[in-house]
């Protein structure tokens, strides 16, 4: 038997966002001048994607004078029409342009901007969009103003650089002066660098030096590091020459330290200013080799014979952070990270490996486990690069070191292994080259 009950209707499903937005459309309304009854001769209806739709009737004169869009709707043939009816569809946010519409009956732009004070960068944004959107002049001269005057977290300020570059408003390059760069030229660019970076170099406070180093290290390696962080950016980068003036001055100071300590009586301050050049030296180097452009400096190094020379006769705990710049290189050559002809990777260890192995004790007092491992991988590898006649010579030459001084010379034998058995072990058969010869063949 069928029940004679009607159905009973079916109620929307409530929907929060939307309870959401009509709470602050509410909120909008509550103050907006044009709600007292009999006011307004335009009909305007603002209807949001999702169908949410809000009608108002407004003031015709102030939606002519203060905005070009709701001029060329309203105005026909130069006669502006006694009663019509507007609608603005697929809006962003409903809220947003009923705020707008408030604003458009302030007096002046101190009027906008006292009512817009302490609102949020993201909010501010959203205005900005639709006064463009509706050509309310007055309304983006007034946001822009506002972005212009309030700090912006680092989000805040992706999403400000993000929207001005969408909206191309002609007005918006005072805002944009926080960050962008007047039209300057490379050298200006590297003068700015050179300066900073001379700075840390000649840093009276210890402490920091070492804080100043820390800094400019990790912000010249995050543009790198983090995936899309300059998308949409114009990135100014420190120049190969500033970076290389850089490193000859550094050089440069080593070596006059060096023969200042090594002219007379042992001078304590000058024996820690060569652990102090050494140390900005090998700063610097690091950098190079991050940005993959070490490849020179590996030459200038292998060649600096007299700086060699002087090592040899600075007591070992002030000069051994001199050899922390070889194990840099050997680390990075043999990572594959600078790649570099055979001869300079022979001339690097020619000058510089005894120096590596005589410092080597003291190099790994200040290091960790690790920092040891990495120096002896590093070795292992660019000898293993050489020639077999070179590596039997520079692993004949460790061989004997290191049953010498044991654990104060970097233990480098898996390289001896794989020199041993390519030599002795797996040789290999080289086959005889196929010739060919042409000749007439007799019919």
């Amino acid at each position: 038997m069928m029940s004679s009950e009607e159905p009973t209707p079916q109620k929307d499903p409530f929907d929060p966002s939307r309870a959401r937005a009509e709470e602050r459309v509410k909120r909008v309304l509550s103050r907006a001048p044009f709600m007292s009854p009999g006011c307004g001769d335009v009909k305007l209806t603002c209807t949001a994607r999702d169908g949410f739709s809000v009608s108002v009737n407004v003031d015709r004169d102030v939606l002519v004078s203060k905005s070009r869009f709701f001029e060329e709707k309203l105005v026909v043939g130069g006669v502006v029409r006694k009663s019509w009816c507007v609608e603005i569809c697929e809006c962003d946010d409903v809220e947003v342009y009923l705020e707008c519409l408030v604003l458009m009956y302030c007096q002046d732009g101190q009027d906008f901007r006292n009512k817009i004070v302490g609102e949020g960068v993201d909010k501010i944004l959203g205005l900005l969009k639709v006064c463009d959107a509706l050509k309310f002049d007055d309304g983006i001269s007034s946001c822009l103003k506002y972005l212009e005057a309030v700090p912006w977290s680092e989000g805040e300020e992706e999403r400000v650089i993000m929207n001005l570059n969408e909206l191309h408003l002609p007005n918006d390059h005072e805002v944009l002066e926080r960050v962008a760069l007047e039209a300057s030229t490379s050298s200006r660019i590297d003068d700015i660098f050179l300066r900073l970076f001379t700075g840390v170099l000649q840093a009276k406070d210890e402490k920091a030096r070492r804080e100043m180093k820390s800094l400019i290290s990790r912000l010249l390696r995050e543009d790198n590091s983090t995936p899309g962080y300059n998308d949409g950016y114009n990135k100014l980068e420190i120049s190969k020459e500033t970076l290389y003036t850089i490193c000859h001055r550094c050089v440069t100071s080593l070596i006059l330290c060096l023969s200042e300590a090594t002219s007379g009586d042992e001078n304590r301050g000058m024996m820690s200013e060569i652990a102090r050049e050494a140390d900005n030296l090998e700063w610097v180097v690091d950098i190079l080799i991050e940005k993959r452009i070490c490849e020179d400096f590996v030459k200038l190094w292998a060649d600096q014979n007299e700086l060699a020379m002087l090592h040899l006769r600075v007591p070992v705990m002030y000069r051994h952070k001199i050899s922390r710049i070889t194990a840099q290189l050997c680390i990075a050559i043999g990572r594959g990270n600078a790649l570099v002809p055979k001869e300079t990777r022979v001339a690097l260890l020619s000058t510089w490996l005894e120096a590596l192995y005589d410092d080597f004790g003291w190099m790994k007092r200040g290091s960790r486990t690790g920092d040891r491992r990495l120096i002896e991988d590093g070795l292992c590898q660019i000898i293993l690069t050489l020639p077999l006649s070179q590596q039997q010579t520079f692993l004949m030459s460790w061989f004997d070191r290191f049953l010498e001084k044991g654990d104060d010379c970097p233990n480098i034998q898996r390289a001896f292994e794989i020199w041993w058995r390519r030599a002795f072990v797996r040789q290999p058969v080289v086959e005889p080259q196929l010739q060919i010869t042409v000749c007439d063949y007799p019919n």
